[in-house]
């Protein structure tokens, strides 16, 4: 299987477009480029039965119970949503004069500017 290239970065805004969280919106907390899926927070909420372990001889012990988390979507379900216009868009990718690569809002016309985690 070959690695697909995601337009979609981690902390991107992006706005699900099918499936049953159609319209929400959220924040890239992970992508899988291998299988072409992301991870959105908020989004795609699965429940998991998990259950209790122990360690032997060790005090590590996790709790069993339901579980929730966030299940991956498909990249071709989410738009990325413009920092600009606030909506969800299409983009175009361009060389910028200094030689950088950019992606440009199909809508507004602007730069497509990622904002820079706070660590």
């Amino acid at each position: 299987m070959s690695m697909l290239h995601l337009d979609i970065h981690k902390d991107d805004t992006v706005q699900v477009m099918a499936g049953k969280d159609r319209g929400k919106r959220g924040v890239v907390v992970r992508t899988v480029p291998g299988r072409g899926k992301i991870v959105v927070k908020g989004i795609n909420m699965l429940k998991r039965h998990q259950r209790a372990l122990q360690q032997k001889g060790g005090t590590k012990v996790m709790q069993g119970g339901i579980v929730d988390f966030e299940a991956p979507l498909d990249y071709s379900n989410v738009m990325l949503v413009c920092n600009k216009c606030d909506k969800p868009t299409r983009i175009r990718k361009t060389v910028m004069p200094n030689g950088q690569r950019a992606i440009i809002c199909v809508h507004c016309g602007e730069i497509y500017e990622r904002v820079k985690a706070k660590v």
